[in-house]
């Protein structure tokens, strides 16, 4: 092995040793502690059981708002949002006053660990199942960068591949199945087994835990093929990383129906129409599994209503958890202070904030039970890697304050060579 193996690539202020081996990071979206709790317990997961028995396992903290953007660009960035500058799904422009869905990396303001390797000449690639994902944890990225969303329309011009679904060995899959996070993996272990890839990250889709509990089949059943996959990679001698977005609990009441804050239509009966604003920034082009639903809004006074006042009765609502100004949210949460509001309001544990119930379409629920992520309550994520730790990085996780996206520096920098 050549000492160039071990040369250090600063990110962000970080450094990171190229791969000594192949190496995969997995962003297993929404994979909440309960459902690795279950899965252990039910013994379907046998992967994730040998990277706790024979790696390392624990517990990290995700960024808030607990949304897809901020916490995927912050783990391929290794840094916050307040450095990173992606702290949602949808946002208000101050400036234009119109509302923008983020489907791209134009608000990225930093380099990726992915794309600075690639510029290093490490052979990396980027697999995700949503297409907007991959604009933005491939940007700079001088390699293979794909959607299991868009595989059909692969180039070598704008992915670094083609003929993805003859790579994979069937055809692209709809955006509401579940074989999207599937088709991910599936792609990412042949890209290893060909050795197309040196640095792999795969980034999942929440659509089954949107849908169903732990130890409900239809997740068991996921997981337990999610499992198998993460499994395969460790066979083939991969060091693998697998890292949740956010966790997911349940946003519904005990007759079955959500349990949602309509804040927009609470603020207009109490100070009058169009005296606020509520921007959800869960908005994705993904919303039929949670109607654009999550637990963390921010909002926007308007015709002169006075923010105190509204964060005090918003404060007293059941089911909000906490309400702070947008300068203490950017501040608790890292967060840029830009794209704060005046406010932020964050749901507890089993309540949703909306805006207005015209808004918010909740047909795609079909029967299912609301469940939904975004505030304090799904903060906490799996941690886990297939091999052991340096007694430097056992030390360091044991102080505590550990971050999914500290996954990148972990894996790199703190397996044990032995």
């Amino acid at each position: 092995m050549s000492d160039a193996s071990f040369d250090a690539i600063e990110v962000n202020g970080r450094p990171y040793r190229r791969p000594i081996r192949p190496t995969v990071v997995v962003c297993f979206d929404g994979f909440d502690p309960a459902y690795l709790e279950r899965g252990l317990a039910d013994g379907i997961l046998p992967a994730l059981a040998e990277c706790r028995d024979r790696g390392f396992s624990t517990l990290a903290e995700a960024v808030v708002p607990s949304f897809t953007n901020p916490n995927n660009t912050s783990i391929v960035t290794g840094v916050s949002p307040a450095v990173h500058g992606i702290s949602g799904n949808y946002y208000l422009n101050r400036q234009t006053g119109e509302e923008v869905m983020v489907t791209d990396a134009r608000l990225l303001r930093c380099d990726t660990i992915l794309g600075r390797m690639s510029q290093a000449g490490v052979r990396v690639a980027a697999v995700t199942a949503k297409d907007k994902l991959r604009r933005m944890v491939a940007h700079n990225l001088h390699g293979i960068a794909f959607s299991s969303q868009c595989a059909r329309d692969a180039t070598h011009a704008e992915n670094g591949i083609a003929d993805v679904e003859a790579l994979v060995g069937r055809g692209t899959p709809d955006q509401y199945d579940p074989d999207l996070s599937l088709f991910v993996m599936d792609a990412g272990v042949r890209l290893i087994e060909r050795g197309m890839a040196e640095l792999l990250y795969l980034s999942l889709s929440d659509l089954v835990q949107h849908a169903h509990a732990p130890g409900e089949p239809e997740a068991d059943r996921f997981h337990a093929a999610v499992d198998a996959r993460i499994g395969r990679l460790m066979k083939l001698g991969v060091m693998v990383g697998v890292v949740a977005d956010h966790g997911m609990n349940d946003k519904a009441q005990p007759d079955g129906t959500p349990h949602v804050v309509f804040l927009e239509d609470e603020l207009t009966a109490r100070f009058g129409p169009g005296a606020a604003r509520v921007i959800c920034p869960i908005t994705d082009p993904f919303v039929r599994h949670h109607g654009a639903l999550g637990s963390y809004v921010r909002v926007y006074a308007r015709n002169g209503s006075d923010p105190d006042i509204m964060m005090a009765a918003v404060a007293a609502l059941p089911g909000v958890e906490l309400v702070l100004s947008g300068e203490a949210a950017a501040a608790r949460f890292h967060l840029p202070a830009e794209f704060e509001g005046d406010f932020a309001v964050i749901g507890d544990r089993g309540t949703v904030i909306g805006a207005s119930v015209q808004e918010h379409d909740l047909s795609g629920l079909a029967g299912h039970r609301l469940r939904s992520h975004g505030g304090l309550a799904e903060q906490r994520v799996p941690f886990l890697l297939s091999h052991p730790l340096t007694p430097e990085y056992i030390e360091r996780a044991g102080r505590g304050g550990l971050r999914n996206f500290d996954i990148f520096d972990f894996a790199l920098n703190g397996i044990a060579q032995s």
